[in-house]
Parts: structure tokens; sequence; C-alpha cells
């Protein structure tokens, strides 16, 4: 069996071009620009680098840049003003706290207060209901981003086995739920799941997001399923995911490689919803 590698930039790409051809729509009849804030608290390298990589393409694709940088010692008051102040902004579309937030910090209490309708994290609490609930809402960017891969690649969800390791509020539990929305029948695999080798031999599209360097390997795979892996790690100098991807080779139908795979779908999910967003804001 040649197994299909999904190529995850690619489809980023597609979706960047489509957003800023629609935010060069949204301001040019509205007559407003979608901005997107980002906060981040303190001097994380990893962190900025993140911030620095979403600032850019929101730039790139026509969002103005509202960023704001707090120092490592801010008090939990002053991040929640800042988050006040921004989500009483019309300029500001949307809001992203960078996590993980310095130690002494209530990270849910300071997202919590971000409006739902500017939330483009989709991690508030009124965010997770609202996906429960499967209404009108911003979705998580990365589960968000996996269902786009998948679409672009043409696998049904419909009716599909679908297995999700890990079950973290910002990945897992959000997928679980997307892919209920589209007809799948879905099972969680986790640290107290019973025979999970067996649970994810069943799958017709497995996606692992457990946070271990090479935890899946061929053993765990049906033949022939898809494989998403979420997983990203820098092991040995080189990043690696979450599956033993050589392995999975002539094994599995579709393969997301780390890096190239679902990474590039953050970014290009969270430029979609923050044109989603001031869209929301706007009706």
């Amino acid at each position: 069996m040649a197994t299909r590698i999904i190529d995850g930039k690619a489809t980023a790409d597609d979706v960047r071009v489509e957003v800023a051809t629609a935010v060069a729509a949204f301001t040019h009849s509205t007559g407003t620009t979608p901005g997107l804030a980002t906060i981040l608290v303190g001097d994380d390298p990893a962190s900025e680098v993140y911030v620095r990589n979403k600032r850019r393409a929101a730039s790139a694709a026509g969002i103005a840049d509202l960023h704001v940088h707090l120092p490592g010692d801010a008090a939990q008051d002053e991040v929640i003003r800042v988050v006040d102040k921004l989500a009483a902004d019309p300029a500001v579309s949307g809001i992203l706290v960078q996590l993980p937030l310095p130690d002494g910090l209530d990270a849910a209490a300071i997202i919590d207060r971000i409006p739902w309708q500017k939330d483009v994290d989709g991690l508030t609490t009124t965010s997770a209901g609202l996906l429960a609930r499967d209404q009108i809402g911003l979705r998580p960017c990365t589960p968000s981003g996996v269902l786009t891969l998948l679409d672009a690649h043409e696998i049904p969800l419909a009716g599909a086995e679908v297995v999700v390791v890990g079950r973290s509020e910002l990945v897992g539990r959000p997928l679980a739920q997307l892919m209920l929305h589209r007809h799948s029948t879905v099972t969680t695999v986790h640290s107290r799941t019973r025979n999970s080798s067996d649970v994810m031999r069943r799958a017709d599209i497995l996606v692992v997001a457990a946070g271990i360097p090479g935890l899946i390997g061929r053993e765990h795979v049906k033949k022939g399923a898809t494989v998403i892996d979420v997983g990203i790690h820098r092991v040995g100098g080189r990043l690696r995911g979450d599956v033993r991807f050589d392995e999975l080779l002539g094994h599995a139908s579709h393969l997301t490689p780390v890096p190239g795979g679902v990474g590039p779908m953050t970014i290009a999910e969270l430029l979609r919803n923050t044109l989603r967003a001031a869209e929301i804001q706007r009706a």
C-alpha cells in the first residue's frame, strides 16, 4: 500500500490565501479591518516565537496586529484589566492570550474574561458550551485544522470510527466533539483506558494528541487507516511527533508528517477565526 502524505503546509497556504481574500472583501464592504490582539506575558523564548509567527501571519492576511506585551511579574488584576479593555475595543475582533502564563497567574480565569465573540482560541467556558451544543461560535484552532486537513483530502467522516488519543482541553476534547458533530463514531483513549491498543486498532481515523514522542507505531494502527499526528517534540536535535512515522509508511492510507502536518494549520485556523469573529460582531 502506498501511503499518501498529508501536506499540511500546502493546505494551510490555501487557507491563508482564502482568508486574505475574504479579509480584503470584508474591509472593503464594511470600512473596518479585522484586528487580532495577542497578549504575551513575560519573556518565554518559545512563547515569543509563537506570538511573533501569529502576528506576522495576521499582518500578511490583512488583519491588524494589536499586540500587548506585559512583564513577567504582571499581577492577575493587571492582565484582566488588559483583557477587559481589549474586549470593549471595537477595533479588536479577536483576543488571544498566549499560554502558558507565568506561575502565579490563573489562566482559566483570565481566558474566561474574553467574550465568546472574540475568543479566537475557542478556549472559554462559553465557547466550550457552544461547541458542545453545536451552536455558532469559534472553535479551537488545532482541532479545526485537523478537520480541514481531512476534508481537503476527501477523507469521509460520517460513519467513520474515529479514535482520539488524548483528552486535553486544547485538542482531544474539542476534537472529539467536532467529530461527533460530523457524524463520526468517536472513542477517546487516555491514560486510564483499558486495552488501549485494541481500541486504537479499530480506528478508521486515528488522531494522536498524547504529547508523548514516538508513542504510536504500527502495532496500534489498522492497515489502511488514516493517522493524524498532532504531537510535536524536539528530540535529539530534530522535530518528531507522537507517531513513529517511518513504521506507518506502507501501512496507513494517509499520514501526517512532523513537521509540516497539523502544525501549519493552527495559525491558518487562527486567521480564519479572527475573520469569523469580525463577521459575528458585525452581524
